[in-house]
């Protein structure tokens, strides 16, 4: 098969892997942190590793998720053999409930990570239409010409996999999210013995975590943050509120814990801490620890009998934890004395938002304590030192570092290298990597982008609606309405409408220059002009666009609506 520089087959087709060689394409994942899709190819079928979302920040308005952009792939659907997840943390398998129904497949996955998901897809009316096949930990699948096994790790969530997808030319181990953690306190160790095993057969390509490559050391034990939270809520009297992610149960078990220690009873205040609370113990986790109490229940008890745990680590707006902050909440309410507990890490992006939430807090006399005052929290993510001891097990030939952002990556690829792995590529999202045969290398691009759900709608990024929300947020936007007669004539003075730019009710002589500008501009046009609707509308926008720049230095977004009688 021959490779064009524009991502397409020799025949003139989409890139199709229809030769022996295997090929992984990055759509969503690398030189980023988030929105994962990961696709392997051989022998003209492909293989999708997770489908995850991330979430808006303040330079998308009216957007909450953004995911990978699935176009290349929904082409093909016909050759996708299925989906298989990694783990149930929103960027690896937030989007399926969004981009499921353009690729039609099987999805793979362990029990609570599917149990996880047929929550989403319950939400969306697509529970009964996913083929979801459930795979026992440890378990395998053949789909296609993959095989792919399910190798125990450690993260911040129950039942996390690396994969070993193994191939006529050659196997990949495709880490997902991992750790090294010696006590998780949920959940098994990381099966080293089965990844060295893994190893000593021989491993093409090691696709590895890279979010804490310029971390060194180690990333921490869980069971060193319950020992933390257990001499933290004996210190502090009044209630005592913890913020982590929904998704962490070992975390949930560690707070429950620490309460206990202290006589205190602990309740979930947040949607999705109920939604992981319920796929937890339908799969057998949480088993020792006591129901929580409902948010409306701790109220019947002494403020220091309770530990809350609330959803809101990152300040999401309308987060629990930032309801109670700005008192908006209709159960739960903190008091000065009371203290909350950050047991999180800060997502890069988020740093405003927990900033407004935590100047909140205390500026209602709520104690805020956070990683920086105790070791309330242990990444998920491997750190330098545990980076090589997978890789002195598993021993690659090639090294992809995904998962973060570029400084993450090439710090991983100078420590693969460094750890005598002989061949590294560093992508981003869109490359056509062949791993195998012959030297891995970048051999052409395909589309990759990013969409996002606006109200109950996919929309792409890069498109004209976007471009024109930005410079409505920056420039506002006006609206003027003009009726003509069939003489090229104005009936009565037009009507501007500004939004977003001035405020009408003190500004009204502003508002009249305005008006005053489009009639000059409609009255100068040739009448043979003024029949014409076209130029009729730009000579009005163009006034309303440069008065209001001569006044306000902004040049509004700017509709002309022409009615002629």
């Amino acid at each position: 098969m021959s490779i064009s520089a524009n991502g397409t087959s020799g025949h003139g087709g989409p890139f199709t892997p229809d030769d022996d060689g295997l090929y992984f394409v990055p759509l969503g994942g690398s030189g980023e942190i988030g929105m994962n899709l990961n696709l392997y190819g051989h022998r003209g079928k492909w293989l999708m590793v997770d489908l995850g979302i991330s979430f808006a920040d303040d330079t998308m308005p009216g957007l909450d998720v953004i995911m990978p952009d699935p176009t290349f792939i929904a082409e093909q659907r016909e050759n996708l053999v299925g989906i298989v997840l990694t783990h149930a943390h929103e960027d690896h398998l937030g989007a399926v409930q969004y981009l499921w129904p353009m690729l039609d497949c099987p999805v793979y996955a362990t029990p609570f990570t599917a149990s996880v998901l047929r929550a989403k897809l319950y939400e969306r009316q697509l529970a009964h239409r996913v083929p979801i096949v459930e795979v026992p930990l440890g378990g395998s699948v053949e789909a296609g010409p993959f095989r792919v096994e399910y190798v125990t790790v450690t993260h911040s969530i129950p039942e996390p996999n690396a994969l070993a997808i193994r191939t006529a030319a050659g196997t990949v181990l495709h880490t997902g999210d991992w750790k090294l953690d010696p006590d998780p306190r949920v959940g098994p160790v990381t099966d080293d013995a089965r990844l060295r095993a893994i190893g000593d057969e021989g491993v093409l390509a090691m696709l590895c975590d890279s979010t804490n490559a310029l971390v060194p050391g180690r990333s921490g034990s869980e069971a060193e943050v319950r020992k933390t939270l257990t001499d933290l809520i004996g210190r502090y009297p009044n209630r005592v509120a913890v913020t982590c992610f929904a998704t962490n149960v070992a975390r949930l078990e560690s707070i429950a814990a620490a309460a206990a220690a202290h006589g205190r009873n602990v309740a979930l205040v947040g949607r999705s801490l109920w939604r992981i609370n319920e796929a937890a113990r339908a799969n057998g986790y949480l088993h020792d620890t006591p129901p929580f109490l409902t948010e409306h229940e701790v109220n019947f008890l002494p403020r220091d009998k309770v530990v809350l745990i609330c959803t809101g680590s990152q300040g999401e707006p309308r987060s629990a934890l930032a309801r109670i902050a700005g008192n908006d909440h209709p159960q739960v309410s903190l008091e000065p004395g009371d203290t909350v507990i950050f047991s999180s890490r800060e997502i890069p992006g988020n740093e405003r938002a927990i900033g407004r939430v935590q100047n909140l807090l205390a500026s209602r006399g709520v104690t805020v304590v956070t990683a920086d005052h105790a070791p309330v929290h242990v990444s998920g993510h491997p750190a330098q030192d545990e980076l090589v001891s997978m890789y002195q097990w598993v021993r690659p030939r090639i090294a992809v570092p995904v998962h973060g952002e570029q400084r993450h990556q090439l710090e991983h690829a100078r420590l693969a290298r460094d750890c005598q792995v002989s061949e590294t590529v560093v992508p981003t999202n869109g490359d056509v990597i062949r791993l195998a045969p012959g030297p891995a290398e970048v051999v052409t691009q395909v589309r990759a982008g990013r969409w996002a759900l606006d109200g109950k709608k996919l929309v792409p990024l890069d498109n004209g609606l976007m471009r024109s929300r930005h410079r409505m947020v920056n420039n506002g936007a006006a609206v003027a309405t003009l009726v003509m007669n069939g003489k090229g004539e104005l009936v009565t003075a037009p009507q501007i409408a500004v939004m977003g730019l001035l405020d009408e009710t003190i500004e009204h002589n502003a508002l009249l220059d305005v008006v005053d500008a489009v009639r000059e501009a409609v009255a100068a046009l040739p009448r043979a002009a003024r029949l014409d609707d076209a130029p009729v509308r730009e000579a009005a926008r163009i006034a309303v666009r440069r008065t209001l720049n001569a006044s306000h230095g902004k040049k509004p977004l700017t509709e002309v609506h022409l009615v002629r009688i």
